[in-house]
């Protein structure tokens, strides 16, 4: 099939650049981007681009090139649905927070309602294709709901998972390691190799059978996170000895078996995809009764909350053992630099443990408006919205946020926290002045030269 019109119902982290690209690379192609969330869309559709609901370097740009043009952001779904040949579903897959599965299995009502959708309003063939991270077998209920509309429609289901870094989605879709494909039908596998082989050689797309392709996508994001978690477990060891991490990381990253990606000790990842993966891996384990598999899986994510407590807890025996009514500056609410999403990041999960300790929270991030912290502390449900709100301020300059702050917690790598006038900030802080670096941003011997009682992950 030739494709000419796409949909992609969902405009977020993974369909608004994905879609913007294709956009870019195939003018001949209508791209529709479709949400029910009527904000959202309109932000899409602000003619400064500085103001795009997401960020993520290089996509205003490309955004502002085929907006309008090939590139369209609508909440008329069903009419989208109607008139195009491939439909993307690239909507939200939380992890459940009701009934069986509770903590682990992916929510899929979303998934469900798209599928109902796209099976009530289409009146011909669709190429229907899974975007979003999915437990292996979402494909065959996606299947079995079309399948059964009775309208005598043919619906061809494609399994095509995103490997996206956010901070580094536009580099990655402009330059993939691979794109994934799995299905049944080669023609409809073919359509859309065809869209992506307008920039990426074919090579480098890969075509598999539909559930090779689901968990495919779970298990690399479960190999990074092990990573992460692997040199975060010998950073407390160092911590102990007397060993350097960062030391210890370039040694083994030398060697080529293991290399040096995702070797960087830190506070814990966060992020939408990893835990939420290897959770539904486990899941999947658990409900097949390989218990050992699971087991050995879920160990990654016991080791990234340990880090995030862990982190926490240094920070309290070293301000004395009480940050009770003390002032504690966090730089860094995203849970990567170079994006403003903060789903799971470990600055979420540390501030919260520290206003438990009755710790008054600063804040400061680039990219995170204000509101967003208050959601992200108000939704652990830990105390009430107004006793988050008493306790924690936020700031829109950084040297606002640290004054007269007894320690600062950098808990994002923003490239921009190494710039900063440390002089200035030491002199603004109660004395003595801590900096606990969760990131290993900082260059130790500069900070204790200034003054700064300097602690780091893993040295």
């Amino acid at each position: 099939m030739n494709i000419t019109k796409i949909c992609c119902i969902g405009a977020g982290y993974v369909g608004g650049p994905t879609m913007a690209v294709i956009a870019k690379k195939n003018p001949n192609i209508k791209v529709t981007i479709v949400d029910i969330n009527a904000d959202r869309i309109a932000a899409w559709n602000d003619e400064d681009v500085s103001k795009l609901p997401i960020y993520e370097p290089g996509l205003a740009e490309i955004v502002q090139e085929t907006r309008h043009k090939n590139l369209f952001f609508s909440t008329e779904i069903d009419k989208a649905i109607d008139e195009s040949e491939m439909i993307f579903i690239s909507v939200n897959t939380p992890t459940k927070t009701y009934g069986k599965g509770k903590g682990m299995a992916a929510d899929l009502k979303y998934i469900e309602l798209c599928a109902r959708n796209i099976a009530d309003v289409a009146k011909t063939d669709k190429i229907v294709v899974e975007k979003s991270t999915l437990p292996v077998r979402t494909a065959e209920a996606i299947k079995s709901i079309l399948h059964h509309t009775g309208n005598k429609i043919n619906f061809h289901i494609l399994s095509n998972p995103e490997f996206l870094a956010e901070g580094t989605a536009v580099n990655d879709l402009l330059y993939p390691d691979r794109v994934l494909i799995g299905g049944e039908s080669i023609d409809a596998i073919e359509s859309l190799a065809s869209v992506y082989g307008s920039w990426v050689p074919d090579d480098k797309i890969l075509r598999t059978n539909l559930w090779s392709s689901e968990l495919s996508k779970l298990t690399a994001n479960a190999f990074l996170a092990q990573r992460v978690s692997s040199i975060n477990s010998i950073s407390e060891l160092c911590e102990q000895t007397g060993a350097d991490v960062n030391e210890v990381a370039k040694a083994i990253g030398l060697d080529s078996r293991i290399g040096p990606k995702f070797l960087k000790a830190s506070v814990g990842f966060g992020g939408s995809c990893f835990q939420k993966d290897i959770l539904n891996l486990v899941y999947i384990a658990r409900s097949y009764d390989l218990n050992e598999v699971a087991d050995y899986w879920e160990q990654v994510i016991i080791m990234n909350d340990h880090q995030k407590r862990r982190f926490a807890d240094r920070l309290i025996k070293t301000l004395y053992n009480t940050v009770s009514g003390k002032k504690i500056a966090i730089l860094g609410w995203a849970f990567k630099k170079d994006t403003n999403d903060t789903r799971e990041s470990a600055a979420i999960y540390v501030a919260d443990h520290l206003l438990s300790e009755q710790a008054q929270i600063s804040i400061f991030d680039p990219k995170v408006p204000c509101e967003k912290v208050l959601i992200d502390l108000n939704y652990l449900n830990t105390r009430t919205e107004k006793e988050n709100k008493s306790a924690t301020e936020c700031h829109q300059d950084p040297y606002e946020a640290v004054k007269d702050a007894h320690a600062v917690a950098v808990l994002t790598e923003w490239d921009e926290f190494k710039s900063y006038d440390w002089k200035a900030i030491y002199n603004k802080m109660k004395k003595p002045a801590f900096i606990f670096d969760g990131r290993n941003l900082l260059n130790k011997d500069e900070m204790n030269a200034i003054g700064f009682e300097y602690h780091a992950i893993g040295q």
